[in-house]
């Protein structure tokens, strides 16, 4: 059996402020496999996003054990062993797509050509072929959200890690995009990590959703979602689907429930 990506074991974390310690994450339990699809739902402040940045050994857990790809959090962040798309798309206003697609390169030395080749390669990935000149702000948002993607595509790590990329989008485009990502990670295989607000994307999207509880944060229930891997948009009016979502709604009540 396949090492997991990610193994997290009775991982807690707590945060020193002037007004006392805030105790963000308490006995985290999880273990996500190679090509999982795992959304992290629960309601604002619950973890979600520090539990990601402890993958990313951008914050850093007061007990407990995390592993990624069978290394420590911060050897994998020296290894490159992931990408990473915030919230926002932060990408820089002076530099064209390509050029902000190619920066992490540039950082780590690759080769012209090589860079040429792999910015090719992700823009034709992401449906943003011949917009390499283009500048940030000739893009719609939806469309800036993709280059953030093929940036974070660009060094080919096995594991993608998503902060709410979507959230400040429009429905539309929001259904568009949790589309092409399905694709996307069809495509190419990786192992994703997906934070949400929204039951229906972590559903439609999942192979696996881990609900979780308000501050301390908690793991409530992990679903491994029955839907097949292919779903169209309208899979969210099946039974199946329905299920599921009720579920992940019960899920955050009993967290919340819980933590009262």
């Amino acid at each position: 059996m396949a090492d997991p990506v990610i193994q997290a074991s009775d991982l807690s974390l707590t945060f020193q402020t002037g007004d006392g310690p805030v105790h963000a994450l308490k006995d985290v339990n999880l273990t996500v496999d190679k090509g999982d699809f795992v959304s992290f739902i629960g309601p604002s402040g619950c973890g979600k996003t520090t539990f990601l940045r402890a993958i990313a050994a951008l914050e850093h857990p007061t007990s407990g054990t995390l592993s990624v790809n069978g290394m420590s959090a911060d050897e994998a962040r020296k290894a490159r062993a992931y990408g990473y798309v915030f919230q926002a798309a932060g990408l820089y206003p002076w530099r064209t797509i390509g050029g902000n697609i190619r920066l992490p390169l540039e950082i780590m030395g690759y080769g012209r050509a090589d860079m040429y080749d792999r910015v090719k390669n992700v823009l034709e990935l992401v449906e943003l072929a011949g917009f390499e000149k283009k500048y940030p702000w000739q893009l719609s948002g939806g469309m800036q959200q993709r280059a953030s993607i093929a940036r974070a595509l660009a060094f080919d790590a096995d594991l993608l890690l998503m902060d709410e990329p979507f959230g400040a989008l429009d429905e539309i485009v929001r259904d568009r995009l949790n589309e092409e990502l399905l694709a996307l990670w069809a495509r190419t295989e990786k192992t994703i990590a997906f934070v949400t607000h929204s039951i229906p994307e972590a559903v439609y999207l999942s192979t696996k959703i881990v609900v979780m509880s308000p501050r301390p944060g908690r793991i409530t229930d992990v679903i491994d979602s029955p839907l097949p891997r292919e779903r169209p948009l309208d899979i969210r009016d099946t039974p199946e689907f329905i299920e599921i979502a009720h579920r992940v709604r019960d899920g955050l009540r009993a967290g919340h429930g819980d933590a009262v």
